[in-house]
């Protein structure tokens, strides 16, 4: 059995549009603790902080660039043994859009922005999100389904929307009632065991540690058992397991650096370094490094 340590960096729980960040990155590195301590001394000796903790910002900063290009780049400690999923929050919910309407998410997505504008399509998938959040507010479906008539005209994709109105609210009422958080560290979490898995490992058992986290409560870590064939799931304090900082270093740095390419401010080099650690199946359009 397998044993991956994983880690998240741009979770804001259910709410995906309107936060601090606007890129879910979850990584998986596959090192032994000795490995991942050995690690975390290289990039104290390098980084020379005199923090108790060092986190992603750290290596982001510029002073430290030589640093993330180490660990990023094929001789350093990770490479070939980590992987990242990305997602882009907005699109994220325009996927589940997409499933409810039977359209392919990264065409609506493309197209809603193309007829509305950017800013009115991700204020509508703003709504979206509140409407099918778990922790819903009461007059989310009325604030929604306003939004949705008052740009009745505007576009065919606005007046689908107005005709799926009874499979919205039938998709709603499931949702408020699933197991599943409306959340992308979900579906995050059953790619990564299916890499490190079926994939990787060509079917070998995984067990997965992870950093604490109140969004996969006994129940969805059961249902992701049964999807996938996951082992084990334990959760810890990041501060005492060195192969989850390690990978909270790959999340975060690798959250930031898509981040920065979907606003326009690519860096070049180091989205090539971050390439061959990018799952393919991440949900992130535009990205180069997918």
């Amino acid at each position: 059995m397998r044993v991956v340590a994983c880690d998240e960096s741009g979770s804001e729980g259910e709410k995906l549009i309107g936060g601090e960040t606007d890129v879910f990155a979850h990584a998986g590195v596959l090192l032994d603790a000795g490995a991942a301590e050995e690690c975390l001394r290289e990039l104290r000796r390098r980084i020379r902080s005199p923090a108790v903790e060092y986190k992603a910002n750290h290596l982001l900063r510029s002073k430290h660039r030589a640093v993330l290009v180490w660990f990023l780049g094929p001789s350093g400690p990770i490479h070939g043994r980590a992987r990242v999923h990305l997602t882009d929050k907005r699109l994220f919910v325009a996927n589940t859009l997409a499933g409810v309407l039977g359209r392919d998410a990264v065409a609506l997505h493309r197209a809603g922005r193309r007829a509305l504008g950017s800013a009115t399509w991700t204020d509508l998938l703003a709504s979206f999100n509140d409407l099918v959040r778990v922790k819903n507010r009461q007059g989310t479906a009325a604030s929604f389904f306003a939004r949705v008539e008052a740009l009745r005209g505007a576009h065919e994709i606005v007046d689908e929307l107005v005709l799926a109105r009874p499979r919205l609210e039938a998709f709603r009422g499931r949702g408020l009632g699933g197991a599943m958080p409306f959340n992308p560290l979900v579906p995050a979490l059953i790619r990564a065991v299916e890499y490190w898995g079926a994939e990787y490992w060509g079917g070998e058992a995984v067990s997965i540690v992870h950093d604490d986290q109140t969004a996969l409560t006994e129940s969805v870590v059961e249902l992701i058992k049964a999807r996938t064939g996951l082992r084990e799931m334990r959760f810890v304090d990041s501060r005492d397991d060195a192969r989850v900082q390690v990978a909270d270093f790959l999340a975060g740095t690798a959250r930031k650096i898509a981040s920065e390419e979907l606003n326009g401010r690519e860096d070049e080099e180091l989205t090539a370094l971050l390439r061959p650690y990018v799952d393919e199946r991440s949900l992130l359009s535009g990205y180069s490094g997918v």
